[in-house]
Formats: structure tokens, sequence, C-alpha cells
């Protein structure tokens, strides 16, 4: 069976079928399209159009099926072009920002800086927040002083929480629970809201406890960083293997330019609304299994596979009912996320020999062989929180507390533009 045969068959997350005839080379989908190559290449990283290497892997092959949806739609809507009419599902761009910029080889650039540099030049996250709020990057970690007021209630929603309930339902309840105990947070300058933001974060990390009891949030919320409110919080090992660890997870998933939660975010800030209802909205968004669900789908698969020697037999059967075995590949990352790989690294440094670790990197090499794209950050996220000893749930938990830096500096930044975020739909 050829590499392309075998990608359609099994890379169900892509939804390629297996007939070598729905594909055509770079050239002939050009010239249907009536493009430029580059203009092909461009659709391709967003999105729009999907693509396979080659038989020889030196160059790609694309879905004839994309191609002529997207050459419809550019027919049917003449002035629109293409692009627009996708503007809205990994199209154009829809708005400006200084904050976010994304390369196919680097990654995320904060404000200029790529995120990989940061996280291996072992930059703290309080530092890289403070980066995407103000575009200045500190020259030590600075210090989040939580103000006295208002108090933590801790123990009245540790009441609320049901026991095994996931983390980051407590973070969906905690934040309006803060919001309504802080009477200033209309006070939008942005004076006001840096110290409102640090200590949001901050107050959420520790919350992150909530499904363990009050006592455990209260004693992360005494912990003078992030990444060590987060491993009292979720039950981790404390050493500084394992901050330095978490603390690159958290600079690496920081902002990701207009993901769906950003989104989300920039949408609420238009219209006036205090932080707090911005972040809430970006959890809302997280919520949903299409979005924040891919770390709890991993963990679900490395549960399902218990062992190393067990991933192979897995990942075939997974391929013959069509079911999807991991989180692969991103469509801004033809040849794979560069989040992933420290991700990876650091999991395998701090736990090689643990056996959920192991599995999930029998999982890798399995797909891998099997002709895989490479692994998404959710991938990289988990074996790190397997590795630390996190409980399930852990990795989305991560991935939002971290997003809250980006989140909060779209935020800040869409309110300055006073227009009213409001699309327009075309007719179909």
């Amino acid at each position: 069976m050829s590499n392309v045969d075998q990608r359609g068959l099994i890379n169900q997350s892509t939804g390629f079928d297996n007939q070598p005839s729905n594909l055509v080379s770079g050239a002939e989908a050009a010239a249907l399209l009536g493009v430029k190559r580059e203009t092909l290449y461009a659709y391709a990283s967003r999105g729009l159009v999907r693509s396979v290497p080659s038989e020889g892997g030196r160059s790609r092959l694309y879905m004839r099926d994309d191609l002529e949806r997207l050459k419809a739609r550019s027919d049917a809507r003449r002035g629109h072009g293409p692009v627009a009419a996708s503007a809205l599902r990994w199209g154009e761009p829809v708005l400006t920002s200084t904050i976010t910029t994304i390369s196919a080889e680097e990654g995320p650039r904060y404000r200029g800086q790529a995120a990989t540099a940061l996280a291996k030049a072992g930059v703290p996250f309080e530092s890289v927040a403070e980066l995407l709020w103000t575009g200045t990057l500190p020259e030590e970690r600075p210090t989040w002083t939580l103000p006295q007021e208002p108090a933590l209630p801790a123990v009245r929603l540790a009441d609320l929480v049901p026991e095994g309930a996931p983390p980051l339902a407590t973070l969906a309840l905690a934040v309006p629970a803060l919001a309504a105990r802080d009477p200033l947070r209309f006070a939008a300058t942005e004076e006001a809201e840096l110290p409102r933001a640090r200590a949001l974060i901050h107050r959420l990390a520790a919350l992150s406890a909530l499904p363990s009891g009050a006592r455990r949030a209260k004693a992360a919320l005494a912990e003078p960083t992030i990444t060590g409110a987060l491993l009292v919080a979720l039950g981790g090992r404390r050493s500084e293997r394992a901050e330095a660890a978490l603390e690159q997870a958290l600079v690496l998933l920081a902002d990701h330019e207009l993901a769906t939660s950003t989104f989300a975010v920039r949408v609420t800030a238009s219209t006036g609304a205090d932080l707090y209802a911005c972040v809430s909205a970006g959890l809302a968004a997280v919520s949903g299994p299409k979005h924040g669900g891919a770390c709890d789908r991993i963990e679900a698969v490395v549960a399902e596979v218990g062992r190393p020697e067990k991933a192979r037999a897995v990942v075939a059967a997974r391929a013959r009912r069509g079911d999807m075995v991991l989180e692969l590949g991103h469509p801004f990352y033809p040849d794979g996320d560069p989040r992933t790989p420290p991700l990876l690294a650091a999991a395998r440094a701090e736990a090689p020999r643990k056996t959920s670790v192991a599995a999930l990197f029998a999982l890798l090499d399995a797909t891998k062989e099997a002709g895989h794209p490479p692994p998404s950050v959710d991938v990289g996220l988990v074996a790190l929180c397997l590795a630390l000893g996190l409980p399930p749930g852990a990795a989305t938990t991560l991935f939002a507390i971290g997003r809250l830096a980006g989140w909060i500096a779209h935020a800040l930044e869409q309110r300055k533009d006073p227009a009213l975020l409001r699309p327009r739909s075309i007719a179909s």
C-alpha cells in the first residue's frame, strides 16, 4: 500500500479518502483555482485546502474535492473570492493585532519574539504575560502581589464543586464569583486592569485545586509564582525541573493569535464587558470538545493503551474502525508544530520509565510508522502532565491558565478599537 493510500485510510482526523485519483499536483491545483502557487500554499496553510506528501515526499498533493469546492464558492460569490467566503473558517485575517503572529517554522511570536526561544531561555511565564500586555519584556521575574480584597471565596466555592469534577469546570465557576466580589471591575483603565489581570491569573491557578478541597487552594494561593501555585493546586511533584518544565509549557501556550477562544474574548471585549466576562467567554469556548477537548481525548487513548506494547494494536484497531488515534497535525504547521518537541522532551526527561508516559511515546512511534502527521501541542502537554503526575483534566487546565495571558492581552487591545465586532453573513 502506498504512503498516500495509508494516510487516506488511517488519518481519520483529516478526513483524506483513499483514492489517489482525488489528489492533484501543486501546479494542477493552482491552475484549477486560477491562482499563483504562493496563494495555493497560503490556502493550504490555513486549512482551506488539504494536502498530503507525494510518494517521494518532495512535494505535496492536494485534494481535488477541496479545490473544486473552493472554486465553486468563488464562482458563486464573484467579488468576494474563496478566502473571503471562508474568512471565519481557518481563513484570512479578520482584524489587525500587534500581539502575536504565527510562522509555520517558528510557531507563535509574541510581540516579535518567538515563543519557542522564550521558553528555551527559561523566561518566566509572568514575564511573558507582561510582554503580551505591555510590549516590554521585564529583565527579571515580576512579583505579582495579590491585593487583600476581595478575599478568596475558596471554602464556599468548594461546596459547589462535586468530587471528581474536572479542574476546568471549577475555573468557569470561579470567574463570575470573583467578579461579583470586585465592585471596581468596570474601571477599565490599563493602570487598573493590569493588577486585576495578575491577581485573576494567580487566583484561578490556585482555585484549580478546588476539586481536592479549599485547604489545598489556600496553600496554592500562598505560592509566589504561577507554576508553584499550579503544582500545589494540582498535586504535582515539586522540583526545580518540574517547575521549569511547567514554566516552559505555560510560555508556549500563552497565545496563538486568533484561536477560537481568543476570538470569543475579543468579541466580548468589543462590547465593553469587564475583564472577568472576557475571560469567561474564553473559558466557555475552551469547554467545547472541538477546542479544549483535545487533551481529554488524548488522555482517554493513553488510558486505553495502558502499556507501551499495546500501542500498535490500538492504532491498528482504531484505524479499522475509522476512529481518531491522537490529536495529530495542525493546519498552520504542515511540517509539525514547533511547540510540541520541547514539551515531549521535558516529559521524557522528567519520567522516562513511567508506564503512562512510555505508552504515549509508543503511540507516537506507532502513528509515525502508520503515516500520521506529527503530534499536536496537545499531545506534548498531556505527555508533560503524565510525567509530572498531574490528575486527569490537568492538561486542559494548564492550557487555559497559560492562555489567560493571551486572552487578557487581546481584550486590552480590542478595547482600544471603538468598533463593535459584528461580522456580516453571506447568503448561501
